[in-house]
Parts: structure tokens; C-alpha cells; sequence
């Protein structure tokens, strides 16, 4: 029996759920995001005379422009694994490219905040993340998504992705130009042939294509009437799909567009500087994103979460510099760091025996890339245009004030060397505060983790001194190791990480100095590590006697069997690889090997495999 009271209690819950979601519409911000894939700021409203942007420009005009936002990372799903968790990737594991691991325990992706807070939160439609993520992290996740499906009266928070502007869509042929080839001012970094000119026409056309799409969700919002109650965001996830753009951690790959408008009637959540119509100068990276959407809803960001929120109740003074990285990229491994304050940019890399400019296969498919190449190898490109092809330096510094292209290394300029100082030790004290995952390669920081997120295991006591090992990775890079004493002893250190960099640090020397150390290197190909086991075999067949090479391409053979653990696999045929000539004999061995490998740890890795053999095979 429904009592009087019974009736009164359910009619004062409804008019307080009625109530909430008045209040919710009232003053809670929808918030709009629209994203454009493999773009970086080549737009009208950043002063590019060449691009066509008319929507982005003209949001512009009443919103606020970053003038230098970063991606974090020069490539897609590590940019997004950095978006969604509020955590630096590298701090995580989730660095390499479709590469897969747990997320950390307790540390929830924005959504899950967002959702608490009462908001309908929608993604259209790519997620794409490095990290494991809830199955009902959003309330949709689809091409269908849309911030229209809400149920009546609660807040919005929608992202609509454009894959348009893709690196991939710079391959289509037949082709016609909108934007003239004959006026884009090419690169110096570029050769200047007719396929260079053409594919950049053909990627400021896709730009232009991004911007139409951002234009009908504006469209869409207007209609609906409700621009005046939504925060809108346009931003594009790393630097243009042209090649030595995307995947490179320096300025040109990590430098992305940055638009934010924010209606009057939040002017409130609006930083001391905005001006409707204005820009700032304001560092801001992608790992402060998260929250920063959370400070817009009037959420705490969480201490865990590494950025620096940029807009709304708990917005945090401007951070000093900003901080980007590279990891595996697709089938190649490597291992760069990269920081800015905004007027310098420093990389650090930690694989200087490995050329930006790798073959990735993906890469390899676009037209200027391919021929690029061919001119580099028929010696036909200049000291700025064989760059990307050479084995990179240990440390690069670059003025963008001056030398906006990043041609000219001032690393050894004795007028920098206060801000080489000053950026190489910023970024140094990064990769320490965040517990850095990348010191460890990819196969040894899966075995150690054993199935937990590796940024857990990372923080129990004991597993990893990360500043042991940054400092001696980073003299190892150098070519610096301690007496040959020491050396000795650190290839039995307990810590694997010392291990490998230790061999690292032998690869730098002279030839007659690696061939001293051949006898403490040999145990190696034993080691518990089967990255250990590779790193030796590298050395072995390069600088080893005859007796060493066989065994070495005979323990690289074993490992690099696709029917065995993939990550290890991996590690061995990017060796394989690297070898050239010198692992011919391992080719029929290769060529028995399964593409599709059955023990790959998730369907992210699946297409790494296929690509080394293929170039292993057929690439030299």
C-alpha cells in the first residue's frame, strides 16, 4: 500500500532529481572537444599564410590561442594514453607505440570523474589507448556518439575525433592539389622535388578538410542553441603526418594547434589572461589536459595526476617547461626525451647508434618519404636533409627563436652550454620524478612487471632505483664508464638495467677497447634477460671472433622464433635487422618464422612482426 507519506517522499526525491539536473544545466559547463589527427599548427590563425582554416581561425577570434601547446608525444596512441590518464606514458609503460598495459591501480582515467560528476560523456570514436581502460569508461564510444543521445538535463562532455587530416591520407593517387604545390614554402629539412611539394599541398588540403568538420560541430551547437553554455576545445594530437614531423620528439613533431573558447557565463573558470580573441604564450602539454577538464567541472585534480591545470577553479601557475618523449615506433625501438621552455628545445637521446628517420613501414608508405630516402642514399641531400637518415647525437639544443626548422645543433656552442645545463638537468630530474619506465627495454620491463602495471611495480620498494640507473645510462650514452674493474663487475650487477647499459656503454667504444671486454660479454648471451642475451649478441657478431658471431646469430635466431615470447622477438629480429649483411645466414631461419606470431600479448602488437621480417627479407 502506497502511504501519504510514501507519495510525499517520492514527489520531494523527483523534484530534488528535478532540481539537480535544472542546477547541473544551470551552472555546469558542457564542454566540446574536437580533435583533428596528425596536424600541427599549420593553420590561419598561427600566421600560416598557405593553410585554409576559416572555422578554426574564426573560433579564434572570439576564443583564446595557445600559441605553444605540445602533444607529448610525436605519435598517436601514446598522445592519447597521455590524454586519458593525467600520466606522463613513459611513467606508466605505455610509451611505445600500440604497445598494452595495465593501468596503475587507484589512478582512474578523467571519464571516470567526469561521469561521478554527472556528466554523459561521449567519444567518437577512436580511444586507441596504450593503458587498460573500464569497459564503461564512456557512456558512449562510437561513430554514432554524440553528445545529442544525453538523457534530458544532464551536462555534456564530448570529444569528436577527425581522421581526415591522417598521415594515411597523404598517400592518395590519383590525386589533384587544392593548394598549389608551386607556392608551399618547402622545409629546409625537405628536398625540394615535385612528390615533396605535392604531398605538403596535399597535407594542407587535409588540414582544410579537418577544419570544415570542426566547422559542423560548431554548426551543430549553434543550432542547438547551446555555444553559450559549452567550453569548445579544437586541438590536433601531434605534428603534421609529413615525415620527420610525426614521430619526432622535437618541436615540429610534438607542436600541435590549441583553441579554447570559453563563454561568458563562465568567465570565471577563464585564466587571468584570457581575452576573447587573444593568445597566450602559456607552456601547455597534453599531460595537462586531464586536469584541466576536471578543474573546468570544479574537480580537484587528483595529486597523482602529472600536469598543471591550465583553466578553471584550480588552475595552477604556468610550469616551467614541458617535457616529450619517443618510444618504440611501430617495429623500431628507441628511446628519446625531449624538453622546451618555450625558446630552447633539448633532446636527449639514449640511442644515438639508431637515425631518427628508421624504416618504419607505415612511414616508408608515403611518397616523399620513399624518395627522400633514395636521394639520401644516391648522396643526393645536404648536411640539413641527410640529418634524418644519420645516426643522431647523444644531445641536440636548438633556438626557436632563431632556428625555428631545428637545423643547427648548439649543443657544443660554448655561449649555450648554461642552458644546455639547465635543460638537460630539468629533464633528468623529470625522468627521475616520474620513475621513467623507458630506461628498461620493453621485453625486460614486461618480465620484471610480470602482469601488474609497470607503474606499481615501479613503486614498490626495491624493484627499481631509477636514479642508479639514469645516471648511468646517461654516461653510458656517453661513451663514459667506470674502471674496466667495474665495468666488469656491473655486466653481473642484480640489476638488469645496469646490465644493459653497461653493454650499451661498450658498444661507445673504440673497437680495440669493445674487443677487450669480448670475454665478460660472452656470459651475457646466458643472462636471465633475454634483452641482455640480444644487446650481447649484437656486439658479438659485430666485433667477435668468427666462433662468437655463430653462436650470437644462433642465440639471435632462437629468440627472435615468433612462436616464442613476442616482446623478446622483437628486440631479436630488430637486431637481425640492424645487422644487415652480417645476419645473413639467420635469413632462411627467418623466413620459416610465423608472421602472425600465436603468443603476441595483445592484438595491439600485431603488425610488428609481419613488418621486420618483410624488411629483413626484402629491405636491404
Amino acid at each position: 500500500m502506497v502511504t501519504p507519506i510514501l507519495r510525499l517522499t517520492r514527489a520531494l526525491t523527483l523534484l530534488f532529481a528535478l532540481g539537480c539536473s535544472a542546477l547541473y544545466a544551470a551552472e555546469q559547463p558542457n564542454i566540446l572537444w574536437i580533435t583533428s589527427e596528425d596536424h600541427g599548427p599549420e593553420m590561419g590563425t598561427y600566421g600560416d599564410a598557405y593553410a585554409k582554416t576559416p572555422h578554426v581561425d574564426s573560433l579564434a577570434t572570439k576564443g583564446f590561442r595557445y600559441n605553444f601547446a605540445w602533444s607529448t608525444a610525436p605519435v598517436c596512441a601514446p598522445a592519447r594514453t597521455t590524454l586519458i590518464s593525467g600520466l606522463y606514458p613513459p611513467s606508466s609503460g605505455g610509451q611505445h607505440m600500440r604497445s598494452f598495459v595495465p593501468a596503475p591501480k587507484g589512478k582512474d582515467a578523467y571519464p571516470v570523474f567526469l561521469k561521478q560528476a554527472g556528466y554523459y560523456c561521449t567519444n567518437n570514436s577512436k580511444e586507441d589507448y596504450n593503458l587498460s581502460t573500464p569497459d564503461d569508461l564512456w557512456d558512449e564510444s562510437s561513430n554514432q556518439a554524440h553528445w545529442k543521445n544525453r538523457p534530458d538535463g544532464r551536462p555534456f562532455f564530448a570529444i569528436f575525433n577527425s581522421t581526415v587530416s591522417h598521415e594515411s591520407q597523404l598517400r592518395r593517387r590519383p590525386y589533384t592539389a587544392i593548394h598549389d604545390p608551386a607556392k608551399m614554402i618547402v622545409p629546409p629539412y625537405h628536398p625540394d622535388i615535385p612528390e615533396v611539394r605535392q604531398d605538403w599541398a596535399q597535407y594542407y588540403d587535409t588540414v582544410s578538410e579537418a577544419d570544415a568538420i570542426a566547422g559542423q560541430h560548431l554548426a551543430d551547437l549553434a543550432t542547438a542553441g547551446l555555444t553559450e553554455d559549452t567550453i569548445i576545445f579544437y586541438y590536433s594530437d601531434h605534428g603534421a603526418g609529413m615525415p620527420s614531423h610525426k614521430r619526432n620528439p622535437n618541436n615540429r613533431g610534438l607542436r600541435v594547434s590549441l583553441i579554447v573558447y570559453i563563454p561568458e557565463k563562465f568567465a570565471d573558470l577563464r585564466p587571468a589572461d584570457y581575452v576573447p580573441g587573444g593568445s597566450t604564450d602559456r607552456l601547455v602539454g597534453f599531460i595537462d589536459y586531464a586536469p584541466t577538464v576536471l578543474s573546468l567541472v570544479g574537480i580537484k585534480p587528483p595529486e597523482w595526476m602529472q600536469g598543471h591545470a591550465f583553466l578553471g577553479q584550480y588552475i595552477t601557475p604556468e610550469p616551467e617547461y614541458m617535457f616529450g618523449f619517443r618510444g618504440r615506433m611501430d617495429e623500431r625501438t628507441d628511446f628519446v626525451r625531449t624538453v622546451t621552455d618555450g625558446r630552447y628545445v633539448y633532446v636527449r637521446n639514449f640511442r644515438p647508434d639508431l637515425p631518427a628517420g628508421q624504416h618504419v613501414q607505415y612511414q616508408m608508405q608515403t611518397p616523399s618519404t620513399r624518395l627522400w630516402y633514395e636521394l639520401f642514399k644516391a648522396g643526393k641531400t645536404n648536411r640539413a636533409q641527410s640529418a634524418f637518415w644519420l645516426p643522431t647525437q647523444v644531445e641536440e639544443l636548438y633556438d626557436l627563436q632563431s632556428d625555428p626548422h631545428e637545423i643547427n645543433n648548439l649543443i657544443d656552442d660554448p655561449k649555450r652550454q648554461d642552458d644546455r645545463k639547465r635543460l638537460a638537468s630539468a629533464l633528468i630530474n623529470q625522468m627521475i620524478s616520474i620513475r621513467d619506465i623507458g630506461f628498461l627495454p620493453e621485453a625486460e620491463f614486461h618480465r620484471l612487471a610480470a602482469g601488474i602495471s609497470p607503474y606499481d611495480w615501479a613503486r614498490i620498494p626495491g624493484n627499481y632505483d631509477v636514479t642508479k640507473v639514469a645516471v648511468y645510462a646517461h654516461q653510458a650514452t656517453l661513451g663514459v664508464l667506470p674502471t674496466v674493474a667495474k665495468t666488469k663487475a656491473n655486466l653481473k650487477d642484480p640489476d638488469s638495467a645496469i646490465r644493459f647499459w653497461t653493454l650499451y656503454g661498450i658498444g661507445r667504444q673504440s673497437v680495440a677497447t669493445i674487443e677487450s671486454y669480448l670475454s665478460s660479454i660472452r656470459p651475457c648471451l646466458d643472462d636471465e634477460s633475454a634483452e641482455i642475451q640480444v644487446r650481447a649478441a649484437d656486439l658479438l657478431v659485430r666485433y667477435g671472433s668468427a666462433k662468437d658471431a655463430k653462436r650470437a646469430l644462433q642465440r639471435l635466431g632462437e629468440i627472435a622464433d615468433t612462436t616464442k615470447p613476442h616482446l623478446p622477438s622483437l628486440a631479436a629480429l630488430g637486431v637481425i635487422d640492424n645487422l644487415g649483411e652480417l645476419a645473413d645466414a639467420l635469413h632462411p631461419l627467418v623466413a620459416t618464422f610465423p608472421k602472425e606470431s600465436p603468443v603476441l600479448p595483445h592484438t595491439r602488437y600485431k603488425n610488428h612482426v609481419p613488418a621486420l621480417i618483410d624488411h629483413i627479407l626484402t629491405g636491404h
